[in-house]
């Protein structure tokens, strides 16, 4: 059976519906993000007491099918920008549809109309996130990190990430190593 959980976007939410499928004495196949298969097809009794128990840790048990593809959406670019290493070799867009089996226009216009910004717009707050992760890493330079994050050039990361953050990269990085400098001294 397919379980869709809101909010589980990290590999300690997966270790939480992990310990609360076990308390429950079922058994699973399949664990990814957003996703769980279990062997054995829960009672109403039992998926009702799994939804409260994942609502404790701030998960959501999804059951209707408008929620579980915008929840589908969100994890696809979440892994793609976040957890793989590669480089889409189509764009996102693309990707996205195939990945998910719909219509790209459809899956735009459900998630504009559901979380009332685009899908683009997520991608770029993601996207954003991972370079000030990559910047305060400091193991690549900007070209680098541009070109991970499937950006033309640096020019349009540096753009895109001062109309986020209200900061070039080159300033989040001096705040950002002063900062860390800081908690150490702490």
């Amino acid at each position: 059976m397919k379980l869709y959980v809101k909010y589980m976007v990290s590999l300690r939410c997966r270790l939480m519906v992990k310990q609360e499928l076990q308390k429950l004495g079922l058994h699973y196949t399949n664990i990814e993000l957003g996703l769980v298969e279990t062997q054995e097809k829960l009672t109403e009794k039992q998926k009702e007491q799994l939804k409260s128990n994942l609502a404790v840790s701030g998960l959501e048990l999804l059951d209707d099918k408008k929620s579980i593809l915008i929840d589908k959406i969100k994890n696809t670019i979440i892994n793609m920008i976040h957890y793989s290493e590669e480089v889409p070799k189509v764009n996102y867009s693309d990707f996205i549809s195939e990945k998910l089996g719909y219509d790209y226009t459809y899956l735009s216009n459900l998630f504009s109309e559901v979380k009332g910004i685009t899908i683009q717009h997520f991608i770029i707050k993601h996207k954003i996130e991972k370079a000030k992760e990559l910047i305060l890493y400091d193991e690549l330079n900007l070209t680098e990190i541009s070109y991970r994050l499937h950006y033309s050039s640096v020019a349009h990361l540096s753009n895109q990430f001062k109309k986020i953050t209200g900061h070039s990269p080159s300033y989040f990085k001096k705040t950002g190593k002063k900062r860390s400098k800081n908690l150490e001294n702490l």
